[in-house]
């Protein structure tokens, strides 16, 4: 598809990519402890081997869920080797730019959340790391979303399974994490109320003071992204009904029709 850049269109295009670097932004965020986002995402290097590897692994886990489908471990098993299946196929182009999910990775994850989502009927007591490593997983997705709508999508996700995350293993990583979730899913109150708790549980008043102000700073990030989620959405809207009245599609018929 060709893109028609002029006007309206130029500006629908803008605001989605400063979404993206909004979402990157936090996905970047450090916080004072053991854990940070970034790291929580990771950055695979894995060769298509590794991933051959680990799809393997996951059918053979799958055959066995088939013999045993309420078997909460191997659901468990399952949620992480899809996730680390996809995370091997991910292509890094640069450090600042988002990761580029290959259709084959994306399916990886979705598996994954669904084996988690089956996960989640079987088990009072979810696993903390699991949950972490999901949440991260779907703020990538959210990363590397083409709409608005999809991105807004796996940010909820996201917040969810953070949320498992901080109330199984509640310390300052993960309750910094899910403050930065919670604002970008537009839950402003309970975010505020994770950030009071994440800088509690600093070591020094210097470091809590640090969490928080590192916390405002994407309490403020949030806002711009809701600002620009709502603009962007009206315009997705808008491109949408041009598309329909356009024979060839696209944003207001710029596609180019034939081979």
């Amino acid at each position: 598809m060709l893109f028609d850049t002029r006007g309206k269109r130029k500006h629908v295009i803008r605001v989605v990519y400063a979404i993206l670097a909004l979402l990157m932004g936090a996905s970047l965020f450090l916080v004072v402890g053991p854990f940070n986002i970034a790291n929580l995402i990771g950055n695979s290097s894995s060769s298509s081997s590794a991933a051959k590897v680990l799809h393997e692994q996951a059918e053979r886990i799958e055959r066995r869920l088939a013999q045993k489908p309420k078997d909460d471990q191997l659901l468990l098993q399952l949620t992480r080797a899809r996730i680390n299946a996809g995370n091997a196929q991910i292509e890094q182009t640069s450090e600042t730019a988002p990761a580029v999910i290959p259709p084959e990775a994306k399916k990886d994850f979705e598996a994954a959340s669904e084996a988690w989502a089956r996960y989640l009927k079987q088990t009072e007591e979810p696993n903390a790391t699991a949950a972490q490593l999901l949440a991260g997983t779907y703020f990538r997705l959210a990363e590397s979303s083409t709409t608005v709508g999809e991105a807004v999508e796996y940010v909820a996700k996201g917040t969810r399974a953070q949320k498992i995350a901080a109330k199984q293993s509640p310390n300052l990583g993960s309750l910094s994490t899910l403050a930065i979730y919670q604002y970008f899913n537009g839950e402003y109150a309970a975010a505020d109320r994770t950030t009071k708790q994440a800088a509690a549980r600093a070591g020094s008043t210097t470091e809590a003071k640090s969490v928080e102000s590192q916390l405002a700073e994407y309490r403020k990030r949030s806002k711009a992204f809701a600002k620009q989620k709502k603009e962007a959405a009206k315009f997705e809207a808008e491109a949408g009904k041009e598309a329909l009245k356009s024979p060839f599609g696209g944003f207001g018929g710029a596609g180019v029709p034939g081979g």
